[in-house]
């Protein structure tokens, strides 16, 4: 009787190690933890965090998958959600539900889809990261792209090649000014550019660390050297300026329970808690909700941003980039 008690005690051990990944710490430690499917253009760095930190909070285990070149297919079928850019967004619209909630009525226009197909959860404007030792020894610093292509300084930014982020703010300049007025301001910033970095990182950390007076960069990782106490200030272009919208959408056809753990997951995007989760981990982007503190908080809050979609082709891109390359990155200085 004590053997068989030992083997029915070791089984269940054996039985508990195995099947632990799929168990809550709930009270009701026999059911299954749910999940969903994300399929997203986030960076893993980014969206471990976010799967891990929601799965702690609230029992779902969300499974990020990065989005195919071909875009959503039927091989997709599994996924119950997109995390991703606007344009990936526009792409799969025809995939989604219609959704309304509190969180997508409260989005600005321009951050969502008027059917309500996809709404933005955050965005990441591209800023003036400055020097603080070339503000103080300058009276006048440039508040504009105009004055910046205009203004003798040195220059840290990100090749447009390099970047999606970087790329976007060239197609949103020609889609706001036309090709002609976007590529006469790039022409007048390329002969102060110190060096096309790689990474978007990089122009910050030339500005922080004295080898630039200004950097065109994203304004989270202007934020983060901020907060590890680089010298930087932030100027908002006051002619406008490009930004990354991140948003989500529900795919269609899901389970009851997969529709509700999907929405759930996209209002919690965009409350504080989920934002407070980011900051903590060194992500800093601005809520499209401008009910969140973390909103009212960003002094940038009222910045003008562009409003003119760059709705253009790969191909139509593809040659926009060519073209600067070869007659602005190499046509001299």
């Amino acid at each position: 009787m004590a053997k068989l008690s030992y083997v029915l005690l070791a089984t269940f051990f054996l039985a508990a190690f195995l099947f632990y990944p799929y168990i809550t710490d709930s009270k009701d430690s026999e059911r299954p933890m749910r999940e969903i499917t994300a399929l997203t253009t986030l960076p893993p760095a980014l969206s471990d965090v976010i799967s891990a930190e929601y799965e702690k909070k609230y029992k779902v285990r969300v499974n990020f998958a990065a989005i195919p070149e071909d875009g959503l297919t039927q091989a997709n079928s599994d996924a119950t959600l997109v995390l991703a850019d606007k344009e990936t967004l526009i792409n799969a619209k025809n995939s989604f539900e219609p959704y309304i909630s509190t969180y997508w009525d409260a989005a600005p226009e321009d951050m969502k889809d008027k059917d309500a197909l996809w709404t933005g959860v955050w965005f990441d404007p591209i800023v003036f990261c400055v020097n603080s030792d070339y503000l103080r020894a300058n009276k006048t610093v440039p508040l504009s792209w105009q004055n910046l292509a205009k203004t003798k300084v040195r220059i840290g930014m990100t090749d447009f090649v390099a970047a999606s982020a970087q790329a976007n703010l060239m197609f949103s300049m020609i889609a706001q000014y036309g090709d002609a007025a976007a590529y006469q301001i790039l022409r007048g910033i390329h002969p102060n550019v110190t060096q096309y970095a790689k990474f978007l990182n990089n122009p910050v950390r030339q500005a922080g660390m004295g080898e630039a007076d200004i950097a065109i960069a994203v304004e989270s990782e202007a934020i983060r050297y901020m907060n590890d106490d680089y010298p930087l200030k932030i100027i908002y272009p006051r002619d406008g300026t490009a930004y990354m919208l991140i948003g989500t959408g529900i795919i269609k056809n899901l389970t009851v329970e997969e529709d509700t753990d999907a929405k759930n997951f996209a209002d919690w995007l965009q409350t504080d808690e989920a934002h407070q989760i980011l900051q903590k981990n060194g992500f800093y982007f601005i809520p499209t909700n401008p009910e969140t503190l973390t909103y009212k908080s960003f002094a940038g809050k009222d910045m003008l941003l562009y409003t003119v979609d760059a709705n253009f082709t790969k191909q139509q891109k593809h040659d926009f980039l060519d073209r600067w390359v070869k007659y602005i990155r190499l046509g001299g200085r």
